[in-house]
């Protein structure tokens, strides 16, 4: 009778499934920081006191929240080469979950200066405080609590979402287990061991944002 599952193949394919899970978790470092940077232009240009350009930056958040992560993927791995613009199959994850997610920050961005009372806004307009030293001392200490979990949400859906990038090779936790599965006619052992290690990756990501919520609550109470 054969068993269901097979502990010294899961041993096997483990080191494989590693690295992995390794590269799943540069994709999604490197998207979140990523994300963050094209949320902030995002938001920049959706706030533009210039029409044509505030147009321009709401239009690019829809777009990017409206169409699918794959399509952009596919986008930018199939079509920019046709541009002469060739990235390699990484680069090309990090940039998609950058684009695709960003949006989405910047809309929490968005939420967390519109939290703001708009009467500290009038007072440091009377106070004259130049911009920069309103955000740092006034305006990005009130924001920045609330979007921790928002922001924390988006780290765990893009952690989830790298999945998509086996589509263009990225040798990432989904496209190991796959490879496993393909080699050995098994994938009870790779499927089951790559969904418990998503599973501890986000576990270990969702309380990484509670204990810098409660940090932060505290210092800005």
């Amino acid at each position: 009778m054969t068993e269901i599952f097979s502990w010294p193949f899961a041993a096997e394919i483990l080191p494989a499934l590693l690295r992995g899970a390794v590269v799943t978790f540069i994709a999604t470092i490197g998207g979140f920081f990523a994300s963050l940077i094209i949320g902030a232009v995002l938001l920049a240009l959706g706030r533009s006191k210039q029409t044509a350009i505030a147009w321009l930056g709401r239009g690019l958040v829809e777009l990017l929240r409206s169409t699918p992560l794959l399509i952009q993927v596919y986008v930018l791995f199939f079509v920019l080469p046709d541009a002469g613009i060739v990235l390699e199959p990484v680069t090309t994850g990090i940039l998609a979950l950058g684009l695709y997610h960003g949006a989405y920050v910047a809309e929490a961005y968005r939420a967390g200066l519109d939290s703001i009372p708009r009467g500290q806004w009038d007072a440091i307009e009377s106070l004259r405080f130049s911009r920069f030293a309103a955000y740092r001392y006034l305006i990005l200490p009130q924001a920045i609590a609330p979007l921790v979990p928002s922001l924390g949400n988006t780290f765990i859906t893009m952690l989830k979402d790298t999945p998509i990038l086996a589509a263009i090779t990225v040798p990432e936790l989904m496209f190991a287990a796959n490879d496993a599965g393909s080699q050995s006619f098994r994938y009870v052992e790779p499927m089951t061991m790559a969904a418990i290690a998503y599973l501890v990756m986000s576990l270990i990501a969702a309380f990484a944002v509670f204990l810098l919520r409660q940090r932060l609550g505290t210092r800005y109470a």
